[in-house]
């Protein structure tokens, strides 16, 4: 019998959430953009859903073709494309679940993020599932500082991110006329970042 990391890898616990909850099922299409090297989708590849993934490292999206060769070998390679999210070539409204984790916090400006943004939902199939966690203000006001672009802030370690806040991301719910899934949740970790589970259903 698999051991759990065996089984889920180092999934982020949000995400295994909704999969406890049922809002993530099989016959989905996963859509994880900023895949990485696949941590979020080990139990996806074993469990047989059918996998598509972006990353603008071409380095990440080899390792991730090759964990799908071993735990899906049936996908196919294309279906992981060295690619930004905002550039895509994946098609218009053919997932049932977007995934982002840890990539909206890398956008340069105001446009930059509208363009991730928007990229995802152009993706997202009208009723999907939008999982975004991302790096924010919140609990972090104290401890983070603005710089000369409009969300843009210095966090305690040094690190350049764009930060969203609470006000922002109700009306971006608003602007992308979707519902919050989930009440938004944020985890403050050792007063070095924030990260907000924001979770929308298209």
């Amino acid at each position: 019998m698999p051991s759990l990391e065996q089984q889920f890898g180092k999934i982020d616990i949000y995400l295994f959430d909704q999969l406890l909850r049922g809002n993530i099922r099989p016959g989905m299409k996963i859509f994880d953009a900023g895949c990485g090297a696949g941590r979020n989708l080990v139990y996806f590849f074993r469990e047989g859903y059918e996998v598509f993934g972006a990353d603008a490292n071409p380095a990440a999206v080899r390792a991730v073709q090759q964990l799908a060769g071993k735990l899906a070998p049936q996908l196919p390679p294309d279906n992981f494309r060295a690619e930004s999210i905002e550039s895509s070539t994946f098609p218009d409204e053919f997932a049932d679940v977007v995934i982002a984790s840890a990539l909206l916090h890398f956008a340069e400006s105001d446009d930059h993020f509208q363009a991730m943004l928007h990229g995802l939902w152009r993706v997202l199939k009208p009723g999907g599932l939008s999982f975004c966690r991302l790096s924010s203000t919140i609990g972090m006001e104290r401890y983070v500082k603005p710089l000369d672009l409009p969300h843009r802030y210095r966090l305690p370690g040094g690190t350049e991110w764009y930060l969203v806040d609470e006000d922002m991301l109700q009306r971006l719910t608003k602007e992308l006329g979707a519902s919050m899934v989930d009440p938004l949740k944020t985890s403050v970790v050792g007063r070095e970042r924030a990260m907000t589970t924001w979770v929308l259903r298209k």
